[in-house]
């Protein structure tokens, strides 16, 4: 029996209820509740699940939070440089990033979460997201994340797309 089984049966012991995908992804990798990359894996989780994301938004990102992200996502933090609300080197130089910078990388956090559990792959939803998009004026989903607008409307797409609504 794998290690994995073992610690199934024995949480399944314990809590009467089965271990989720995203309760192994957050063991496995040993996520901090609530930071940023728990939010790609767990991104319908928990009771006041918002209320927490705003009090996290409030104090502030953690640089390193920030690079574990970037780096479970597979990327650089180059890609964001222009969805960001501050430049990458003003980013090098603090250890917690202010509101806006924090909200942002919570929204792409979301955003990331809800498109891994639509598409087949990580790889799948970031070739979407490069894509140019007839729904969205033709323009590539990754294009608009620089404005609160443009987060609500690619999400609002990868909705359409979960429920195979196509407009």
């Amino acid at each position: 029996m794998s290690k994995l089984e073992t610690l199934k049966r024995v949480v399944k012991r314990a809590t009467g209820k089965p271990v989720t995908a995203a309760q192994k992804v957050t063991r496995a990798i040993n996520l901090v509740e609530f930071s940023p990359t728990w939010v790609v894996v767990n991104v319908k989780d928990a009771p006041g699940y918002k209320l927490e994301l705003i009090d996290r938004i409030r104090h502030g990102v953690k640089k390193t939070d920030w690079k574990y992200l970037i780096s479970y996502l597979g990327s650089t933090e180059r890609e964001f440089e222009n969805i960001l609300p501050v430049s990458i080197s003003s980013m090098q130089k603090k250890n917690i990033y202010g509101k806006e910078t924090s909200e942002r990388i919570y929204e792409l956090a979301r955003l990331f979460g809800l498109g891994y559990e639509v598409f087949d792959s990580k790889d799948d939803f970031k070739n979407w997201l490069m894509t140019p998009s007839k729904a969205l004026g033709n323009k590539k989903p990754f294009e608009l994340l620089d404005s609160s607008f443009g987060f609500e409307m690619v999400e609002n797409e990868i909705v359409r797309i979960q429920y195979n609504v196509y407009s």
